[in-house]
């Protein structure tokens, strides 16, 4: 089968088609013929050394996501079955084999339905973005652990770079869960990506956000999903309400990040810390059984006319799709794998 390896971490160019063996199915494991995998930021991380304690990866195929088609099942699993669709979430997770090649083998609880009708670009396109976002919407102390419809009711969710994949999972989702959802963006771009999604209210980063939040608010906001908190704690501990959530899943590159202790003493603020690779079996379950409602309901969509637009590349030009994340592009990569 054709596979995309690299051996040592570095830059795209470390990425390169090969053939390897069909890898055999055991107890308690599924083989996926997979038909698109997705490419997020962790993956280029990995890719070029982050996150490794040594500084090497051994032979390793990337990429957490992807969808494709059950093609064998080893003994002790139950619920699915050859020829049965589905998508996958943490396949290279401390472990050498991603989705960027033709078959994969994981563990049962690694591998979920996808329902008829549900696009396998859908499907490769939830793992780390919707299990994410999922994670960050019920991360407050007494917020719901599972999203379903009117599990966010009256609640106001502010998303903080809804053009995002992260950020359009999380505007998805909220919706779907009947939030409020408010989003900030940098461009009349990105600004019809975040509408497309479902945003209720889309700011533009550029102007007084502050201000716009506190005329479209009464208390403020109840959960907020931070991408950048490095630029964004002090505005955010202004505008999110008494006893609220600021969810953050990322920081960059920044080995510390300041928190205005006092105001948000005043305001009994929770942070909520978010690696999706390390929440809880229970998290995780919750998380996984939510996003998989939300797409059999139609709620979660992929495609410009959901706000997210589609990036695609055939397997033997992965390198070119890793080079397009790392290069900030807008929307959701993908890499064609198989038919």
């Amino acid at each position: 089968m054709r596979a995309v390896m690299f051996t040592d971490p570095g830059p795209a160019s470390v990425l390169h088609l090969v053939e390897r063996p069909i890898p055999v199915v055991g107890p308690g494991e599924v083989r996926v013929r997979v038909v698109v995998s997705g490419v997020n930021p962790t993956d280029v991380g990995a890719r070029s050394g982050r996150g490794t304690t040594d500084g090497t990866l051994g032979p390793h195929v990337p990429n957490q996501d992807g969808a494709g088609i059950v093609d064998a099942v080893g003994p002790g699993v139950p619920g699915l079955a050859v020829g049965d669709r589905v998508w996958m979430w943490d396949a290279a997770w401390l472990r050498s084999d991603g989705t960027a090649q033709e078959y994969v083998v994981l563990p049962r609880r690694h591998v979920v339905p996808l329902p008829d009708g549900v696009s396998f670009d859908v499907g490769a396109a939830l793992g780390i973005p919707a299990l994410t976002a999922h994670r960050a919407l019920t991360s407050a102390a007494e917020g719901p652990a599972r999203l379903e419809p009117g599990a966010l009711k009256g609640k106001v969710v502010f998303v903080v770079g809804g053009a995002g994949a992260v950020g359009n999972a999380a505007v998805q989702l909220a919706t779907w869960a009947g939030a409020r959802v408010l989003t900030t963006v940098t461009s009349d771009a990105k600004a019809a990506l975040a509408s497309a999604a479902g945003a209720d209210h889309v700011i533009r980063a550029s102007d007084d956000v502050g201000a716009a939040v506190r005329r479209m608010t009464k208390d403020g906001l109840d959960v907020i999903v931070e991408v950048a908190p490095t630029e964004n704690l002090d505005l955010d501990v202004e505008m999110v309400a008494p006893g609220g959530t600021i969810a953050l899943y990322t920081a960059g590159r920044e080995p510390t990040i300041p928190i205005p202790w006092f105001p948000s003493m005043v305001k009994n603020v929770q942070f909520q810390f978010i690696l999706t690779y390390t929440t809880s079996v229970q998290q995780k379950d919750d998380a996984v059984a939510a996003v998989s409602a939300a797409v059999a309901a139609r709620a979660f969509d992929v495609g410009e006319q959901h706000g997210l637009p589609l990036a695609r590349f055939p397997l033997e030009r992965t390198r070119e799709a890793h080079e397009a994340v790392e290069h900030h592009w807008v929307g959701k990569v993908l890499v064609d794998v198989s038919s």
